[in-house]
């Protein structure tokens, strides 16, 4: 059988996804494009180790036009929807990262040029495929614990530190033009992938910007934000992510339902034995014929138990792999990949729980109904829908302040420190 020729655009966050597909017997990486040029090096060295040949572009325009087959979406997170778009009229398939939309009329454009292509979109929200969270999800569709009745996510991780890396000292870079709900896909995407629920309101916080430790540039402040979700069925969910201090970072998720309960380990461990990989306990209840007495056990879950292809030379605790596996799996047209392979609706689904949390926020914490793009009719409502925190899409009543309480302005200064910290890094 011939392989799935596949490309790989941007080559920072896209390198795990370049390791699976070196690897992977039933596609081939043929091309990537990043505009960092020292990247593309790295690509090579990786191409070299596998003992294959991959195209490398620094021109979005001209690695469009490579054979192949589909396409990884790595690049900005503000950029993915448009980009998608393109790629899938073109006549190729789309595995996009996070995030999938910016704005809400983004997300009805991309959903329509699925419908319209037949193309394959599928949404690579990792942390549905970390060991815990997709155990969770098995055991939750065999009924263990009924229907749910109520669930935390949480993604908790300090990028104080790794500023410089992120954003290269830009002003404009996304990241500094975030608002405090937008990256919630981590904490509220795994809720919905281990239920299969669909979010209908929302209700947003969120906290002070935190004072303590440089600033770096975000011009909504160091900050965590909450999602208080109702779910299609009536079940209520929350969502906390952001800047909060802690190390190492988290992501534990908690579902009760009808018959039970799972959840997963809050804290790891201080030390562990040599070698040896923390992997985050799941704690279940199954409650029995009798009221208060049931079932429970503890134990840790292993991604190795989902595909005999599995390989865990990628990020996240190998949870990466699986994003590329059930995409592939879907563009061959196999069940598994149709069945966890997460489609355009789930993915604005996930999407727009954040977007519809900030309007809420800004609007003094009025719950906000969450728009279902399933629907053509209601399409039409958000379909000039632009409002957004990012100057290049908005202006004037579109345009959104990064904070509640305004865009924290720094000077140049700060840009410019931020820029030489990277750049000394680079020399490292």
């Amino acid at each position: 059988m011939e392989k799935i020729k596949i490309g790989v655009f941007g080559a920072h966050r896209g390198m795990t996804m370049i390791k699976v597909l070196s690897d992977y017997p039933e596609a081939k990486l043929v091309a990537v494009c990043d505009k960092y040029a020292p990247l593309l090096e790295s690509v090579k060295k990786v191409a070299d180790e596998h003992h294959t040949t991959v195209a490398t572009y620094t021109d979005f325009e001209d690695f469009i036009h490579h054979d192949m087959d589909a396409v990884v979406l790595a690049n900005y997170a503000t950029e993915h929807a448009p980009y998608a778009i393109r790629l899938m009229k073109a006549g190729k398939h789309v595995l996009s990262e996070v995030l999938p939309c910016e704005t809400i009329a983004q997300a009805v454009e991309l959903i329509e040029t699925v419908e319209s292509t037949g193309m394959v979109y599928a949404y690579a929200e990792n942390y549905c495929y970390m060991p815990h969270s997709f155990t969770m999800r098995h055991r939750y569709e065999n009924g263990e614990i009924g229907d749910v009745m109520y669930a935390e996510g949480e993604y908790v991780h300090d990028c104080a530190k790794n500023w410089p890396n992120l954003t290269y000292g830009d002003p404009d870079h996304w990241r500094n033009n975030g608002y405090p709900t937008f990256y919630c896909t981590h904490s509220t995407g795994p809720m919905l992938f281990i239920t299969g629920r669909r979010p209908v309101r929302v209700t947003g916080f969120t906290t002070q910007a935190n004072p303590v430790g440089e600033p770096r540039g975000r011009k909504m402040g160091r900050r965590a934000a909450v999602e208080m979700i109702t779910l299609d069925n009536g079940a209520v969910a929350r969502s906390m992510h952001g800047e909060l201090k802690r190390e190492p970072g988290i992501h534990p998720y908690r579902i009760y339902g009808t018959k039970g309960c799972m959840e997963s380990e809050l804290f790891c461990p201080e030390k562990l034995p040599e070698g040896e990989e923390w992997r985050q306990k799941i704690f279940v209840y199954r409650e029995g014929t009798e009221v208060g007495k049931g079932e429970s056990e503890v134990y840790a879950p292993d991604l190795k138990a989902y595909s005999d292809m599995f390989f865990a030379n990628t990020g996240h605790g190998g949870s990466d792999f699986y994003p590329c596996h059930y995409f592939i799996q879907k563009i061959l047209g196999r069940e598994e990949g149709k069945k966890y392979s997460i489609d355009v609706y789930h993915a604005v689904d996930m999407g727009l729980v954040g977007v519809m949390a900030y309007r809420s926020i800004l609007a003094g914490g009025v719950p906000m109904d969450i728009p279902d793009l399933r629907k053509p009719e209601e399409r039409e409502k958000w379909r000039r829908d632009i409002k957004c925190t990012n100057p290049a899409i908005a202006s004037g009543e579109d345009l959104l302040p990064c904070a509640p309480e305004g865009n924290y302005v720094y000077p140049p200064e700060e840009y410019e420190r931020v820029k030489q910290m990277w750049l000394e890094g680079q020399k490292k």
